[in-house]
């Protein structure tokens, strides 16, 4: 994980977004913008109003390719679309000519010549939505919707907003992210927004293995507190953000499996009283319950997991209809 990379430019002249592709470099006043219009469209949402829609992509045709499976990120994408009243197409990726061997490019190619108005992007292999935004035409928008270890710029914006939500003033909080650091885009996009808002206590916690000093020492560069104890960590904070953690990490031995985890990083009840009494809890989702976090905590009064889930599709909605605007 890097939290450094070449810029990457997702603005018109006029300063307006065109891609959202990642959150290192974004203005205040642009994460600010997309904030205040996802505020407005989480009244869309409410289960008492009769008709969950706005007309404001009526026409448009979004385009949800994902190279990367995410139950998900890629439903509250569609949700936010059919919401914005676009034509929404998922093309399924096991079957597309991509997996015949076509390049991403010209797949891309092939799906603009279809009137393609809007991409949501998520792929294993870091900057692929950039590389897409470099090449498409001006008329057409990019949002990446995570890729590889790089950024997951939405997840970013949905966690600020539940922050903002919660907690009011960045420049007051204590954030805890426990968990997988190094390979985390989660963690770098919290990171990068919550440092543009003013967040001036952040706190990253992990095992050596997913935390080591040169990620520390990168980290410390954007003031990041690291911790290898959740107990140091995770004291007086106002938000405590779980991770999860893959699998893949406990098979290569990078991690202790399971339950040895578990009892080293899992957020517990416990764990919890050692931060704020009125402290939030986040995760991304999806949860590894008894390894990242116990069930006592997340379905606790202090979580605000599922709350993440319903403000992801205002935001997604407040970003697709900012770069189509523009």
């Amino acid at each position: 994980m890097s939290l450094s990379s070449p810029k990457v430019n997702q603005s018109n002249s006029e300063g307006g977004l065109t891609h959202l592709l990642t959150l290192e470099d974004m203005p205040r006043e642009q994460i600010i913008h997309i904030l205040d219009t996802a505020q407005q469209f989480v009244s869309v949402s409410n289960p008492n109003r009769e008709v969950k829609k706005v007309p404001l992509l009526r026409g448009k045709s979004v385009f949800n390719l994902f190279f990367e499976n995410s139950t998900r990120t890629r439903t509250t994408f569609e949700i936010a679309a059919n919401r914005l009243s676009a034509d929404i197409i998922n093309l399924d990726i096991p079957t597309s000519s991509t997996s015949k061997g076509e390049s991403l490019i010209d797949t891309i190619d092939n799906l603009i010549a279809m009137q393609a108005d809007i991409f949501v992007v998520r792929h294993n292999i870091s900057r692929a939505p950039i590389e897409i935004a470099q090449h498409v035409p001006d008329y057409v928008h990019v949002i990446n919707a995570g890729d590889g270890s790089h950024q997951h710029p939405t997840q970013g914006l949905l966690d600020v907003f539940t922050m903002r939500h919660f907690k009011k003033d960045f420049s007051k909080l204590k954030v805890a992210i426990i968990g997988d650091i190094l390979h985390s885009r989660v963690a770098k996009s919290n990171i990068h927004a919550l440092s543009t808002l003013g967040c001036t206590d952040i706190r990253a916690i992990g095992p050596e293995s997913l935390l080591p000093n040169d990620l520390a020492s990168e980290l410390s560069k954007f003031g990041v507190k690291t911790f290898h104890q959740v107990e140091d960590g995770i004291r007086d904070a106002d938000v405590v953000m779980t991770l999860r953690i893959q699998k893949e990490r406990m098979e290569q031995g990078q991690v202790p499996e399971g339950d040895a985890f578990f009892k080293q990083f899992g957020l517990t009840s416990s764990r919890l009283a050692m931060a704020k009494s009125d402290a939030i809890v986040m995760h991304p989702g999806p949860m590894n319950r008894g390894v990242e976090i116990d069930s006592a905590v997340a379905d606790g009064p202090q979580s605000v997991i599922l709350n993440q889930v319903t403000f992801g599709i205002a935001i997604r909605m407040a970003v697709m209809s900012i770069v189509a605007g523009n």
